[in-house]
C-alpha cells in the first residue's frame, strides 16, 4: 500500500467525468482502493473518489464516524467501497450544511444536498450494494459521487458568502459536531 498524492482543485483530472470500470475484481483495482483507504485515512477525511488521487475512474471509498452518524440505530459506517456508483433521492427536500474537500485543502462551504437518498454501485468482491442513506451518510456519498462527475463542491453552492477557511468557521462553532469534515 502507498500514500497517493491528492490532487487540487485546478487540476484537469477533478473537471472531467471519470471512466467506468468493466472489471471491479482486476488487481490494479484492488490495489488502487486499498492505496485510496490509506490516503484517506491518513489525510484524516471521511470520503476519497479516485479521481482525486490523479486516476480517472469510477471508484471511491468512505466512512461514517460514529459521531457524524444521524441516529443511533444508523450507526457508524465502516470503510465502504463502491465501484460504478450511482444514487437517486428518495426525499425531494435539501439541506445546506458545511463541506470540506481533501481536493480543496483550508476552504469549506454551505452545500445544498438531498436529505435522503438510494445508492448503489459495485463493492470489492463485485457484489451489487444497494444502500438507503440520511444526513451525513447521503452528503458524503453525493459528495464522492461529484467527484466521479466532475464536480466540486463549490459548484453547488447556493451562496458563495457561504465559503470560508476551515480555521474561520472552527473557532466559530460552537458544537464540534458543527465543524466540517473533509470528504
Amino acid at each position: 500500500m502507498a500514500l497517493l498524492k491528492i490532487a487540487r482543485m485546478g487540476h484537469p483530472v477533478l473537471r472531467q467525468p471519470a471512466e467506468m470500470v468493466h472489471d471491479p475484481l482486476a488487481p490494479e483495482i484492488q490495489g488502487l482502493v486499498a492505496d485510496m483507504v490509506e490516503t484517506m485515512e491518513d489525510a484524516g477525511g471521511v470520503g476519497l473518489a479516485a479521481p482525486q488521487v490523479h486516476e480517472s475512474r469510477r471508484v471511491l471509498v468512505f466512512r461514517v464516524p460514529a459521531g457524524r452518524a444521524e441516529t443511533a440505530e444508523s450507526g457508524e459506517v465502516p470503510v465502504t467501497v463502491l465501484i460504478n456508483p450511482g444514487f437517486e433521492p428518495t426525499d425531494p427536500r435539501q439541506d445546506a450544511d458545511w463541506e470540506g474537500c481533501l481536493s480543496i485543502p483550508g476552504l469549506v462551504g454551505k452545500v445544498p444536498r438531498y436529505r435522503r437518498i438510494r445508492y448503489w454501485g459495485v463493492g470489492l468482491d463485485g457484489a451489487t450494494i444497494v444502500r438507503e442513506a440520511a444526513g451525513f451518510h447521503a452528503r458524503v456519498v453525493q459528495h464522492e459521487i461529484d467527484h466521479l462527475d466532475g464536480v466540486l463542491y463549490p459548484e453547488r453552492m447556493a451562496d458563495l458568502a457561504t465559503l470560508a477557511f476551515t480555521s474561520e468557521i472552527s473557532r466559530q462553532a460552537a458544537d464540534p459536531a458543527d465543524t466540517p469534515t473533509a470528504a
